[in-house]
């Protein structure tokens, strides 16, 4: 698989093997450091950037964001670098089946240096439940805890022998929360 450019193309581990870096643009819940460390237990390295012609969009019934391609748009969000291959595959389960991963190039907003970069796309283009533009300091406020709440809930899922997606564990939080 190509691998998008990252801050190093790989590095050596301990085992003498190596391991590719990837670099991942990312626009909704993961510009919080909270929610990075909570599913990555740390937060890499990360550079502001932009990505052209993508739109975000709130998704009706969803607590994160969608982009899509759409033309003299922008998306601002940022790069997280170092991206290990077991982060990527973590990142690939989280964003699970509605997402697609893509090869993007962004310009980060601090050197203006273009790079390739992976970043998760929406895979229904033509879906009647987004709506609007995401905003993220609302999302702060209003649904950041439940997030950090779900996404320790799936951590500890992929941990434990359980199989549960995340949408199905934030579904039933959600539930839960209902009927309190």
């Amino acid at each position: 698989m190509a691998t998008p450019a990252a801050s190093s193309s790989s590095a050596a581990i301990s085992s003498n093997h190596h391991q590719n870096l990837h670099s991942v643009f990312v626009y909704g819940s993961l510009l919080a450091d909270d929610v990075v460390k909570a599913l990555l237990n740390r937060v890499p390295q990360n550079s502001p950037a932009i990505l052209d012609n993508f739109k975000r969009f709130s998704i009706e019934g969803r607590i994160y964001p969608a982009i899509l391609p759409v033309e003299n748009a922008q998306v601002n969000g940022r790069v997280l670098l170092g991206i290990t291959d077991s982060e990527l595959d973590l990142l690939d389960k989280v964003e699970d089946v509605e997402y697609e991963r893509s090869t993007v190039n962004v310009s980060l907003i601090d050197t203006l240096k273009r790079m390739q970069v992976y970043t998760y796309v929406w895979v229904d283009k033509n879906d009647p439940r987004l709506d609007g533009e995401w905003n993220f300091e609302d999302w702060k406020r209003l649904h950041m805890n439940d997030l950090l709440k779900i996404t320790t809930a799936y951590m500890e899922e992929i941990e434990g022998t359980g199989s549960k997606s995340r949408m199905a564990i934030s579904e039933s939080f959600f539930q839960q929360k209902a009927e309190e």
